[in-house]
């Protein structure tokens, strides 16, 4: 018995070790993804969230303590400037009204039209966005009775590597959280000249102004803002992983008759996804991709930059 189980033993060894090597040496097959070169628009953008704000926020107060007789706008409503929002009463005619009123219709309206009520005017043409009071409160002369706003922004933050490509006119796009189907066109308004440091984080905030607000955008909605670095139309471009720089060349490997062949090109602009190539490849060119996978074992004998790939150059090729 215990010659069986040693005999047994040495098989297993024998046959695992055997199993080793022949792995070891195999060489593993190279397979490569197909990708035309294509023709189209590359925009480079930077990304950043923000919060919809008012650009100046302005509090409306009474010039005297009184009571809201009557509330001619809503909240949201457009008004222009000197246009009445509201008609109050000082605290001495509500009290003398409501005295002329105990006496009956005709004192009260005697007393009206002797002592007309004080307009509450729009300072600056705006937005309506808070409404503090209803017809028959009173208030003081330092409560503000409503809150406008001359026009809505996103004050959106970003990164301290990024702020040196945005100018001011910059184009971008606003999609609220609240309405993601209804981008905004957009462009810069403001860029701030203090930073905030937040977790060892710089920021600067970036306020940009819709070029037509619409009726569902309010204070306070978060969006995420796209601003617009950089564009080109009709170029070609290729993956941004088909590349590889080797010594400072940008090289890919374009399908050949019998194996990939290895060209140097020029490039342009990127957006990480699709690089631009200015020269080396042409619109009837495959771009191949080797597929990696783990454990795959590469090394340089499967690279495809490694020197058992051809070198080519537009100038050499039929």
């Amino acid at each position: 018995m215990k010659k069986i189980i040693i005999i047994v033993v040495i098989l297993l060894i024998a046959g695992g070790a055997g199993y080793y090597f022949y792995n070891k040496n195999k060489k593993p097959t190279i397979t490569f993804s197909e990708y035309k070169v294509e023709r189209g628009d590359i925009e480079l953008s930077i990304l950043s969230t923000g919060t919809v704000k008012p650009k100046n926020r302005l509090e409306i107060k009474a010039p005297v303590a009184g009571r809201i007789d009557q509330v001619l706008i809503k909240e949201g409503t457009k008004v222009r400037k000197g246009q009445i929002l509201a008609w109050m009463s000082s605290t001495e005619r509500a009290a003398m009204l409501d005295a002329a009123r105990a006496k009956g219709e005709e004192e009260y309206k005697k007393w009206s039209a002797l002592y007309l009520p004080t307009p509450v005017l729009a300072p600056i043409n705006g937005t309506i966005i808070l409404k503090s009071v209803e017809p028959g409160q009173t208030f003081t002369n330092t409560d503000a009775i409503f809150t406008m706003s001359d026009h809505l922004t996103v004050e959106a933050l970003v990164d301290e590597t990024d702020i040196a490509q945005i100018k001011l006119g910059s184009a971008a796009t606003i999609v609220l959280d609240a309405y993601p189907k209804s981008p905004i066109v957009a462009k810069v308004d403001q860029l701030a000249f203090d930073a905030t440091t937040t977790n060892n984080v710089t920021t600067y905030a970036i306020d940009v102004r819709p070029e037509q607000t619409p009726d569902f955008m309010r204070s306070g909605m978060t969006a995420n803002v796209t601003f617009t670095v950089q564009s080109k139309k009709d170029v070609l471009y290729i993956p941004s992983e088909a590349l590889k720089v080797v010594d400072g060349k940008s090289l890919v490997l374009v399908k050949g008759e019998k194996a990939p062949v290895e060209y140097a090109i020029t490039t342009g602009l990127t957006d990480g996804k699709k690089t631009e190539v200015i020269k080396g490849v042409t619109e009837s060119d495959i771009i191949m991709i080797q597929d990696y996978s783990i454990g795959d074992g590469a090394n340089a004998s499967n690279n495809p930059f490694s020197p058992k790939f051809p070198k080519g150059g537009r100038g050499g090729r039929k």
